[in-house]
């Protein structure tokens, strides 16, 4: 016999059920009449123009297996999420390990429009559009593999234009995800945070975008200021000298910076032309530089002078100071490999914008490409007028596996 209570809770959900049945029936026998009374109001059946597109876009697949994983060498795609972990106190060596292996099915079913095996909503990971999955490891979670950690994979050092907010900075472990369809990217990130969750607890998610597949030509891409961004990457042999990790366990991956920058678009909006383009150094309509070559591609005339002895490219111009050390040399192993996107969040209180960049670089040594670079744009970029870094955070990006291993393998079968 049951309680009281229970006996009421158990009529009253069934009378709930029922009536919810009685709502479906009619919904459905109303829809269906509204069908035939209105038949244009049906679906219609897909063209093959449509067919292909959604063939070309949200049925498209990329490999996660391979020496190196997806997401670098590649160009951009059009949505971004990056997620950082804190490790769980009571995860040790094998739990690190069977997390990354599970981790890595996951992604490597998602990447081909599979469901994962504990999926709840197997239909969202049906179209991918070329999802990209990869993982990265902070200092502590490489020292928990039992390896030696590199020397850069450390927080950056101060720079004294950082105003860092802990909630922006920091991780052990790093998930990275791009598609060209936010739905599917919002499918894989639940399904990894929901695998991960017994070994890790989540430290911040930033999420970002750039053009749309097929809406904007070739080339770099904008960020909110308005300017090209990524100019001047690695590529081919590049890659090989300036970027992966040629030995050792981490063999094929590369070092990581993610930092966030905060732009001030309200103030930018009070500069002319003029000097936003001296304060980059190229020109805001193709990203040519002010001197020199044409396009975001041509060589910089860092020696050309104007008619009063002033270099076209300022001293304190981004460029510049991006591209040459204080003596005016270029220092040729100072190369990374820009990835950047844009955010554009919520505003809160009196802001009426919350808009920047999600600065994301890869490259073989941190402290001998990326530090010496981002020391002078600390000292004397004129860009920072606009711009704050809020967060920052260094990871080691794992080498990719082959099919039947595992993304961070290397570290646990040595």
């Amino acid at each position: 016999m049951r309680p009281d209570g229970d006996r009421r809770a158990f009529l009253a959900a069934g009378l709930v059920g029922a009536a919810g049945v009685g709502l479906g029936a009619a919904g459905a026998s109303a829809y269906h009449a509204s069908a035939e009374e209105n038949p244009e109001r049906t679906a219609p059946i897909p063209t093959e123009e449509e067919l292909d597109k959604r063939r070309i876009v949200g049925e498209a697949r990329e490999s996660f297996y391979g020496p190196h994983q997806a997401g670098i060498a590649e160009p951009p795609l059009a949505h971004g999420v990056f997620i950082a972990l804190g490790l769980r106190p009571e995860t040790d060596r094998s739990g690190l390990e069977r997390m990354l292996r599970l981790l890595s099915d996951d992604a490597a079913r998602l990447t081909q429009g599979r469901a994962p095996l504990a999926d709840t909503e197997p239909e969202l990971a049906d179209a991918p559009a070329r999802l990209r999955v990869m993982f990265a490891l902070g200092e502590k979670a490489v020292a928990l593999a039992g390896v030696e950690p590199p020397s850069w994979l450390r927080p950056l050092p101060a720079f004294e234009i950082d105003r860092l907010e802990d909630r922006w900075s920091g991780g052990d472990v790093l998930i990275a995800l791009q598609s060209d369809d936010p739905i599917a990217l919002a499918h894989a990130q639940r399904m990894l945070l929901k695998d991960s969750r017994a070994f890790c607890t989540l430290t911040w998610v930033q999420k970002g975008f750039r053009n749309a597949r097929f809406a904007a030509p070739t080339g770099s891409q904008r960020n909110l200021f308005g300017q090209i961004d990524g100019t001047v990457n690695p590529e081919g042999s590049g890659l090989d000298t300036h970027v992966w990790i040629n030995d050792g366990p981490f063999a094929g991956g590369c070092s990581m910076v993610v930092r966030r920058i905060a732009m001030d678009v309200d103030e930018w909006d009070r500069a002319d032309r003029v000097a936003r383009e001296f304060s980059v150094g190229r020109r805001m309509s193709d990203g040519s530089p002010l001197a020199g070559g044409p396009g975001e591609n041509g060589e910089a005339d860092f020696a050309a002078k104007d008619k009063h002895g002033f270099h076209v490219i300022g001293e304190y111009s981004h460029m510049r100071r991006a591209r040459l050390a204080d003596d005016g040399t270029h220092h040729e192993n100072e190369q990374i490999l820009r990835r950047p996107f844009n955010y554009d969040d919520a505003p809160t209180g009196s802001e009426i914008s919350n808009t920047g960049l999600i600065f994301v670089s890869y490259q073989r040594d941190v402290d001998e490409q990326f530090v010496p670079m981002q020391q002078r744009l600390s000292d004397g970029d004129l860009l920072n007028t606009w711009t704050t870094p809020i967060g920052s955070a260094v990871f080691v990006v794992l080498p990719g596996c082959r099919e039947g291993g595992f993304v961070g393998q290397s570290l646990f079968q040595r």
